[in-house]
């Protein structure tokens, strides 16, 4: 199964947001990857479907939107409207997870579910039928730069196992503190697809730090 990069824009320059995609996705980028937070759910706000409809026009990449918020339904068909391609939204905020995968799809874009750190991988697993991804957040989500959490890993390969005891394709995707140092580790578990922000929008060279990261998550 192919790995993907997703640099998330939390990390870019806003000043200059147009350019930093273009340049993100000229240098090998899969995804964009968009947090975004509601100053309840987690102690930050960040941004809205107006920057969402900015990155659309600015690249052809799929745009991989990950809803750090309250009362995600009441968003969902905002954001799909201004381009989302992936909506995901976290367990924690949802009392129905069922009814609002299946609105995210109904929106247009396709579902995936998201686990903060200490929240059991079982809280997925009758969802797993229903979505194309679930990302796994390896630091608390709320800041960019964090440390990678060092047991993030068995979670990974325990959501691995779930996946393929059920006989699903379902992706992994990690949020979190992702880096050439760690990526190669965080593949070996059973990830797919790897949100890196100052790594890659905090290195002098996007193009090489991304075909660096993509080698060490491809590397047997």
């Amino acid at each position: 199964m192919m790995k993907w990069i997703a640099p998330s824009i939390l990390s870019a320059d806003f000043a200059k947001l147009g350019d930093e995609v273009r340049a993100v996705e000229n240098a090998g980028a899969d995804w964009i990857h968009a947090d975004v937070m509601d100053g309840h759910f987690v102690p930050n706000i960040t941004m809205g479907p107006v920057i969402i409809e900015a990155v659309k026009r600015n690249s052809s990449l799929p745009v991989d939107v990950h809803l750090m918020i309250e009362n995600p339904e009441r968003y969902i068909p905002d954001f799909a409207n201004a381009g989302a391609d992936f909506i995901s939204i976290q367990v924690e905020a949802c009392t129905h997870l069922n009814r609002t995968v299946h609105l995210i799809r109904e929106s247009g874009a396709r579902a995936g579910v998201v686990l903060n750190p200490a929240t059991p991988i079982t809280a997925v697993e009758w969802v797993l039928e229903d979505v194309d991804f679930v990302l796994i957040m390896s630091v608390n989500p709320g800041f960019g730069g964090q440390t990678f959490i060092p047991n993030s890993l068995n979670r990974i390969r325990e959501l691995r196992r779930l996946i393929l005891g059920k006989g699903l394709s379902t992706r992994i995707e990690v949020d979190g503190g992702i880096k050439e140092s760690n990526i190669g580790a965080v593949s070996e578990a059973g990830a797919d697809i790897f949100v890196a922000g100052s790594a890659i929008f905090g290195a002098r060279d996007y193009a090489a730090t991304i075909r660096r990261l993509k080698e060490k998550a491809n590397t047997p």
